[in-house]
Formats: C-alpha cells, structure tokens, sequence
C-alpha cells in the first residue's frame, strides 16, 4: 500500500532556484517542496527542461503572490546556431531548413537584431507550453496538430550581442531583457528569417526574473546539502520574504485599531496612502510589527480593499 504523503510544514516564503538542465519546472518545484517538507508550493513561470536559472519557488502563503512574479520582466541569456532552423526552435527539434551563414557578420547581426527592440507582436512557438482548450500547445505540436495562436504583445528593453562567432553555423550569445510572455525561441527563430538563414535555440539561461538574480539562486544539490546537514528548517534562512513577490508598490502600516477589520475582508481608510498621491493601484499592507499582511487595491476614496491577504497560524 502506498505510504500516504504528510501535510507538510507550514513554510512561507520565497526559495531562489538555479533550475538545472533536462528537468521540468514542475519537477524542480516538486523537488524544493520535498525537501522543504512544505505543505503547499507553487513556481512563478515555467522554464523548458532546455533551460537553467532563476526559478523563484513560492513556498506556503508565498503562492497567493506568485502572479506579481510572472508579471514581472526577466533576463536571459542565449546561444542561437544562425543557419540551421528546427521544427521547435530550439536543439531538441527536428532539423528543417540549412542555409550556409558564412556571410554574416556581427554587424549585420548587431543591426538586425535592433529593430526588434521596443514593443512588437510575438506569436508563440507550438512548442510553447501556453494552452489551447485546455491543452498545452507543445503536446498538440508533438501530435503533428498545428493550431491559430494569437500575437501577444511583447516589450524587448535590451537585446544585446554578447560574442559572435562566424562561420557555415554561425552562434550567437545575446543577452535579452524582456517583459512577461516573450518567447526566446521565438526571437531565435524571427531573427533568423530576418537574416535568411534560419536559427534555433541552443542554449538558454534565466538570469533575472522580476527583482531576483542568479547571484542570489541556490541549486537543488547545495540545498539538499544544507537539509542533510540540518534538516528540512536549516534551509529556512534561504528564503526571502513573502512581499519580495509584489515589487514598485506603495507600502502601508496598518494601526492596530485597523488590522483586524483588514483581515476579515473589510476595506479600512488608508489616508496616509492617499495624502501620498497613490489613489489607485497594488499596495503592500503591514502591520505595527511588521508583519506583511498582504496587498490591496486603494480606491479614489481613500479606502484599502483586501485583494491576497497571508493567513498566520493562530497563536
């Protein structure tokens, strides 16, 4: 008989993963939250098993923020090979076109490059994971079924040329800074029809997602280690606070008078926060003892309307 899974400890908080290669997002997730021993968990934006880096993991109340984190902007870099395309973009495709790429030069790469800066429209890869009736567009793409997507638009902040190495496959590293929704295949694959070669993705790092960057990223062997040295709560101190989830908000301390009302759902008056010109938009609510209570919405009337409120254990 299988042995039941326990509940778990009630861990809030938020654990930087450095995802390592050939390895699902959800089976990374899986894997924090084992060794966190926690009762919930969730990730903030999957990466394809291709790709590494920053996975912010939300552990326990930390979920209930995780939209902020997959609305927030991330950082990549990349390798794309200039003259071959495949079928998914990336080097686990098939192959479907060559073209030689020995003309090219970093400056014609440079150039084509940047004119796709700023804000275009991007049509997602059917080998995303993004979903049609329910099912994720690349399990549709393995079964030879192609369907409409829908262009997304889509804000590239910086698309740099790193290094530049010519030749019949020419590769590219490139550093992207993108808003929410873009596809790195996509743009491997739209610069190399700009080119007129064709390209795909052959390797692929997350190197900030929102405010968090690798630097501060631990990988799945160092926290093991520190669970096998000290138990599931030696990995605590790695966590960041839940709040780190929701960035760029105005900040509210509740009086005490307030706080319970708050909690139960009711909307409190925030005059402080409207004296300061923020009269509408996500605010983050503390309480006196600085306790992150969660986030609002802060009418035209001055009044903090409950959106995520964290629940504490009693006591």
């Amino acid at each position: 008989m299988a042995r039941r899974r326990t509940k778990g400890r009630a861990v809030n908080g938020i654990f930087l993963l450095d995802k390592p290669l050939e390895i699902s997002s959800n089976n990374a997730m899986q894997r924090v939250r084992w060794l966190f021993n926690a009762n919930k968990a969730g990730h903030t934006g999957a990466l394809d098993p291709l790709a590494t880096g920053v996975l912010p993991i939300c552990l326990g109340e930390a979920t209930k923020f995780s939209q902020y984190l997959l609305d927030a902007d991330k950082r990549y870099t990349a390798t794309f090979a200039l003259g071959v395309a495949t079928e998914s973009g990336d080097r686990d495709g098939e192959v479907i076109s060559r073209n030689s790429a020995s003309h090219l030069t970093e400056q014609q790469v440079a150039a084509a490059m940047a004119t796709f800066e700023g804000e275009s429209d991007q049509v997602p890869s059917m080998f995303s994971a993004l979903k049609h009736q329910g099912q994720p567009l690349y399990k549709l793409a393995r079964q030879g079924i192609e369907v409409e997507r829908a262009s997304r638009r889509i804000t590239l902040f910086n698309y740099q040329l790193l290094t530049f190495r010519g030749g019949a496959v020419a590769e590219v590293d490139v550093d992207v800074h993108c808003s929410k929704g873009t596809y790195i295949r996509s743009l491997a694959t739209d610069l190399g029809e700009l080119l007129g070669v064709g390209a795909h993705v052959t390797a692929l790092r997350r190197t900030a997602a929102g405010p968090f960057a690798l630097a501060a990223a631990h990988t799945p062997e160092q926290l093991a280690a520190m669970v096998a040295a000290g138990g599931a709560s030696a990995a605590d101190q790695t966590l960041l606070p839940m709040e780190t989830a929701v960035q760029g908000a105005l900040d509210v301390t509740l009086p005490h008078s307030t706080e319970q009302g708050f909690m139960h759902g009711q909307p409190v008056a925030a005059p402080e926060a409207y004296r300061n010109g923020r009269e509408a938009g996500i605010v983050r609510v503390f309480a006196e003892d600085q306790r992150f209570l969660g986030v609002a919405t802060l009418a035209d009337n001055g009044l903090l309307a409950p959106k995520r409120l964290v629940v504490y254990p009693a006591g």
